[in-house]
C-alpha cells in the first residue's frame, strides 16, 4: 500500500512507488486554465512508470488509422513538447534518474493552496555518492504563459564538477492511454530549435493537421543562494530537442540552486505576430523563480478567498479532498480561460483519456463556477454558442430541425464520438453507438438557463442564450413523433446517460424509445423556451424570431408536444428508464461480484463473455435518478402535471431504491447523483456515497483510469453536494433559496457565493443559517428560506433558525 499523508491543504506521498507513479502524475498535474503539465519528474522521459505530458487548452489534432476495415479518424488532445527535462551527473558519471539510484528518503508534496509541487529525494548513485535533491514547480496562474522549476541540489560527501542538462523535448507522442496504442499518435512536427542569448533556448512545433504552432523557450541559471554563478555552457541540440549542458563546481554540503523558467506561446494566443518571437521575448523578460512564485501564490490566494468551502469540524481527509477537487477545477478552467474559445473536457487537461473531448459533464461543473466566476461560465457557454452553426448542420444531416450538438465535441463542434472502441478485457474492437446520447442537448440548455438564473445576465440571454434555447427546443420538437394510439408524443432511437443500454436485445438497430430522463428534460426545455421569448424586449424578440424564422405555429406545437409527452412507468409507480425496460432480465449481482469483485464496468465483462449488458436491468449510472438530481419535487410535480400525469413525490424514495439496487457505478458521476438523491431520505447512506465519490480519483477506485486524466465532473459534483444539496440552495423567481439539511458528520460549513452580482458569505450549522451580504452592485439581495423571503442590504447579516 502506498504511503500517503493528507493535510488540510496538502497531499503528501512519503515513498517512491513506481506502480503508483502514473496515478500520482495525474493527481499532481499543475495547470492555469491554458497550459497543464503532469506531475512527472524532471529527469524522466516517457516510459515504464513515467509519462510527462504538457497540454494546451483546446489544442487538438486529427489523425486517421485503419482498423478492421474501417478508417478511424480521431481528434485528440495533443501531448505537446516536454519543457521539464532537467538532470545532472558528476562529470564522467551517469545522468541522474530516480529509477537508477538507491533512495534513502523520498517525499512528493502537492500544495493546493499555493499551486506548487514539491519533491524531496535523498539518494546514492552507483558510485555511492550521496545527494539530496529538493524541487519546486509551478505553472503560473497570473502569467499563464510562464512555468518554472527550482532545484536545490546538495552533495553530502563529494566535491567535484557536475554537469546539468536542461532541454525541451519535441520528440513526444500521445501514449497516455493503452487502449489507443494501435492508433496513430504522432501529432507534432518540429519546425525549428535554436538558442536565445547565452542562457536560453527554444523549440517550435506544429500539429500536422490542425496547424497549431507552439514555441517553448527556456532559461536555465545556477545560483549560490540568491547570487548567480557563472557556468560553462555547451549547446545540446538534436532534430527534436534543444537544450544546454551547464558545467559547475559542486562542493560538499554546499547547496546549488538551479532555476529553469519556460515561456510557452502558441498560434492560438492573442496579440502576437509569431509564437517564436513572443516566447523568446517572454523568456528574456521573465523574472526570477522566487519573484514569479510569489506572484503565482498571491493569485492562488485570491482564488481561494472566493472558492474555498470550509468544513470546520469535518475530518482532515474530507476537507482536503474537497479542496483537491476545487483545485483541479480551477486548474482546468480559470480566469485565464475566459475568451479562449475552449470547453471543459471531461478529464481535465490532465491526460489523454476521452481524447480531451467535451461531453455533458458541464452539467456538473458549471454550478461551482457560476456561483463564483460567472464570467468564466459565460465564456464556456460561448464555446457552445460559436459551434451552433455546426450543430445546425448535424441536425439537418439527421433529418431534424434546429441545432443538435454532438455527444463529443472538440475543436469545431463536429461529432467526435468513436465509431469503434477497444474493450481491453476481450481485446476486441466493438461498435460504439454512444453518439445517440441526444440528452447533451438538454444539458446545454439547462446550463444556459441556470447561468441566467444565477446572474440575471440579460445581455447574454438576449444575444446568445435565447437563440441557443430556441434552436435546441426546435430540435427536440422535430425529434418527437406523434403516436395516435396513445395520443402522446414520443422520442425514439436515443440513449440516456446510462451508457450500458445502447439498444434493445431483440432489435437490430441501436437506440431506445422514450428514455424517461430524455423525455422529461425535453418537456422542461420546450416550456422554458416558450417562457424565454417573453423575457426579451420587443425589438430583440422580433429580430431573433425573424433571424431564425420562428413562427407562431412552432410555439403552438412546442406547447402541444410538452403537454402530451409520453413517459413510461412500470411496477407500481416506478418510472421506467426507457420503454420496455421491464422486459429485461434481472442480473445476478451477487454471483458476478463473487466471481469478479469489481464489476463497475459490467459492460466490458459481459462483452468479454460474449454476452450483452443490453439484456439486463443493470445500469452504469441510473439516469432516472438524474431527474431527482436536477429538479426539486415541486418542479417534478409541475412537469408531470403539465404532461397530464399524476406524480406523487412520495414515490421518489421507491424509485431511488429500485435503481440503486440495479446500478454498478461504472461512471464516477453515479455516486455523486446517488448521494444527491439520498441526501434527505438516507443521510448516512448519502454520506458514504459522497465519501466514495471523493475517493474516486485519489484512490483510483475504477482500477487504473485516473492516470489517463482526472474525472472532472465527479470532482465538481462532490463540491456541489456541499454547495447546493446540504444548503438546499435553489435559484428561482429571482430569489436565492435555502432549505438546509447537513449530514450527521458535519455541523459547520462556510462558503462564499456570487449571486446576481452580490458576494454573499454563508455559514450553516446544526441550528442556524447565516447569510451576509458582503458587497454587490444593487441595493438589496433577495434571500429565501423555506417560505420566507428577506431583503439583505450591503453589510447586513440575517440569521435563520433551523
Amino acid at each position: 500500500m502506498a504511503k500517503r499523508e493528507i493535510k488540510e491543504w496538502e497531499l503528501v506521498y512519503t515513498d517512491w512507488d513506481p506502480e503508483q507513479q502514473p496515478l500520482r502524475e495525474a493527481l499532481c498535474t499543475l495547470g492555469n486554465g491554458q497550459i497543464a503539465t503532469r506531475g512527472a519528474f524532471e529527469e524522466a522521459g516517457a516510459g515504464a512508470s513515467h509519462y510527462p505530458g504538457t497540454y494546451l487548452a483546446g489544442g487538438y489534432n486529427r489523425l486517421e488509422t485503419p482498423v478492421e476495415g474501417h478508417v478511424l479518424g480521431n481528434e485528440d488532445l495533443v501531448n505537446f513538447p516536454n519543457w521539464l527535462p532537467l538532470t545532472f551527473r558528476p562529470v564522467g558519471g551517469d545522468w541522474f534518474h530516480i529509477d537508477d539510484v538507491r533512495i534513502d528518503e523520498f517525499s512528493q508534496r502537492l500544495d493546493v493552496y499555493r499551486g506548487v509541487l514539491h519533491r524531496h529525494v535523498r539518494f546514492a548513485d552507483a558510485e555511492e555518492r550521496r545527494f539530496t535533491l529538493a524541487t519546486r514547480r509551478f505553472v503560473h496562474m497570473r502569467s499563464p504563459h510562464l512555468t518554472g522549476i527550482e532545484w536545490t541540489l546538495t552533495s553530502h560527501d563529494w566535491t567535484g564538477e557536475i554537469e546539468l542538462r536542461s532541454s525541451i523535448d519535441g520528440g513526444v507522442v500521445n501514449a497516455n492511454v493503452d487502449r489507443y496504442s494501435d492508433l496513430n499518435n504522432e501529432h507534432l512536427e518540429v519546425l525549428e530549435c535554436g538558442f536565445e542569448g547565452d542562457d536560453a533556448f527554444y523549440l517550435t512545433v506544429r500539429t500536422n493537421q490542425s496547424r497549431i504552432r507552439m514555441t517553448q523557450a527556456a532559461r536555465t541559471r545556477v545560483f549560490d543562494g540568491q547570487d548567480p554563478i557563472a557556468v560553462d555552457r555547451t549547446r545540446d541540440r538534436t532534430d527534436a530537442s534543444a537544450g544546454q549542458i551547464l558545467t559547475v563546481a559542486c562542493r560538499r554540503n554546499k547547496p546549488l540552486r538551479v532555476e529553469k523558467i519556460a515561456a510557452i506561446h502558441t498560434s492560438k494566443d492573442f496579440a502576437i505576430s509569431e509564437s517564436r518571437k513572443q516566447a523568446c521575448k517572454g523568456i528574456r523578460r521573465a523574472a526570477t523563480f522566487t519573484s514569479l512564485l510569489e506572484d503565482h501564490m498571491e493569485e492562488w490566494e485570491q482564488l481561494w478567498s472566493h472558492a474555498d468551502i470550509v468544513l470546520s469540524d469535518g475530518d482532515v481527509e474530507t476537507q482536503f479532498m474537497l479542496r483537491l477537487h476545487i483545485f483541479h477545477l480551477l486548474q482546468t478552467a480559470s480566469p485565464n480561460t475566459i475568451d479562449r474559445d475552449v470547453g471543459v473536457p471531461a478529464r481535465g487537461w490532465h491526460g489523454e483519456a476521452y481524447r480531451g473531448h467535451v461531453f455533458w459533464d458541464e452539467l456538473f461543473i458549471f454550478p461551482f463556477l457560476t456561483l463564483r466566476l460567472p464570467e468564466l461560465t459565460r465564456s464556456l457557454l460561448m464555446y457552445r454558442y460559436r459551434r451552433m452553426p455546426e450543430a445546425r448542420v448535424l441536425a439537418a444531416e439527421e433529418g431534424f430541425d434546429g441545432a443538435m450538438y454532438p455527444w463529443q465535441s472538440g475543436s469545431d463542434g463536429s461529432e467526435e464520438s468513436q465509431v469503434l472502441h477497444l474493450n481491453p478485457r476481450s481485446g476486441r474492437w466493438v461498435e460504439d453507438e454512444t453518439n445517440i446520447q441526444r440528452h447533451v442537448n438538454v444539458a446545454i440548455a439547462y446550463n444556459v438557463w441556470q447561468y441566467y438564473q444565477a446572474t440575471g445576465d440579460m445581455e447574454f440571454l438576449s444575444h446568445y442564450g435565447a437563440e441557443m434555447l430556441l434552436e435546441l427546443a426546435r430540435f427536440w420538437a422535430s425529434i418527437a413523433t406523434y403516436d395516435a394510439d396513445r395520443d402522446r408524443y414520443e422520442i425514439r432511437g436515443v440513449m440516456g446517460p446510462d451508457e450500458f443500454h445502447t439498444g434493445y436485445p431483440w432489435a437490430d438497430e441501436p437506440g431506445l424509445n422514450n428514455n424517461a430522463y430524455t423525455n422529461v428534460m425535453a418537456v422542461w426545455l420546450l416550456r422554458t423556451a416558450c417562457s424565454v421569448i417573453d423575457l426579451l424586449d420587443e425589438t430583440r424578440r422580433e429580430h431573433l424570431r425573424a433571424g431564425i424564422d420562428l413562427a407562431d405555429e412552432e410555439l403552438v406545437r412546442w406547447r402541444q408536444i410538452s403537454s402530451k409527452m409520453f413517459v413510461p412507468f412500470h411496477a407500481d409507480d416506478i418510472i421506467s428508464q426507457f420503454e420496455g425496460y421491464e422486459k429485461l432480465e434481472e442480473f445476478d449481482w451477487d454471483g458476478y461480484r463473487e466471481e469478479y469483485g469489481d464489476i463497475q464496468r459490467l459492460d466490458r465483462i459481459l462483452e468479454a463473455e460474449d454476452d450483452d449488458v443490453n439484456r439486463y436491468k443493470a445500469s452504469k449510472q441510473a439516469d432516472v435518478l438524474m431527474l431527482f438530481y436536477l429538479f426539486s419535487s415541486e418542479q417534478l410535480v409541475s412537469l408531470f402535471d403539465h404532461m397530464g400525469y399524476v406524480f406523487d413525490p412520495a414515490v421518489i424514495p421507491k424509485n431511488i431504491e429500485y435503481y440503486i439496487r440495479r446500478t454498478s457505478h461504472g461512471s464516477t458521476l453515479s455516486r455523486v447523483v446517488h448521494s444527491w438523491v439520498l441526501a434527505r431520505a438516507d443521510r448516512g447512506g448519502a454520506w458514504q456515497l459522497f465519501r466514495d465519490a471523493l475517493r474516486s480519483d485519489v484512490d483510483d477506485i475504477q482500477g487504473g483510469t485516473t492516470h489517463e486524466g482526472i474525472h472532472l465532473g465527479a470532482m465538481a459534483g462532490t463540491v456541489d453536494l456541499i454547495q447546493r444539496v446540504h444548503t438546499g440552495l435553489e435559484m428561482r423567481d429571482e430569489v436565492l433559496w435555502f432549505n438546509p439539511l447537513l449530514p450527521y458528520e458535519l455541523s459547520d460549513v462556510r462558503l462564499r457565493l456570487r449571486y446576481r452580482g452580490h458576494w454573499l458569505s454563508v455559514r450553516l450549522t446544526d441550528d442556524k443559517l447565516s447569510v451576509t451580504f458582503d458587497r454587490g452592485p444593487s441595493p438589496a439581495a433577495e434571500i429565501g428560506f423555506r417560505d420566507t423571503v428577506v431583503e439583505l442590504h450591503q453589510g447586513e447579516t440575517h440569521d435563520f433558525t433551523l
